[in-house]
């Protein structure tokens, strides 16, 4: 049909913990949500999954990207901006990019997502 029912799943070390919700038949969706997780210590990543819901069959990996410990750690005040979305299967060809505001917050280990847009 030529769009796409995005969600994104957010995981830290490949544990899922945040799933947005679904925005309906779009290639531009809008999310705007805010997370906040206390971090471990030994955290390794963030990696954010964006997803294509489907009823009939298993949802698609649309693509990801992987904001690595030194990543954040070169950027103390946080990072915001696109990022573009990197290919999941090797076989398959991924375009767009992804929305994201990332800070590590002090010696609590917070970790504030904003996952805001996809294109």
């Amino acid at each position: 049909t030529g769009s796409s029912d995005p969600y994104c799943i957010v995981k830290i070390d490949d544990e899922a913990i945040i799933r947005t919700a679904t925005v309906w038949k779009t290639l531009s969706p809008f999310w705007g949500e805010e997370y906040e997780v206390h971090l471990h210590p030994t955290f390794h990543s963030v990696s954010i999954y964006v997803m294509d819901e489907d009823a009939l069959s298993r949802d698609d990996v649309i693509g990801k990207v992987c904001i690595t410990r030194d990543m954040l750690a070169e950027h103390p005040k946080g990072y915001s901006g696109w990022m573009s979305l990197s290919e999941v299967d090797p076989d398959e060809e991924v375009q767009g990019e992804i929305h994201l505001r990332v800070e590590v917050q002090g010696s609590r280990r917070l970790l504030c997502c904003t996952v805001l847009e996809a294109r």
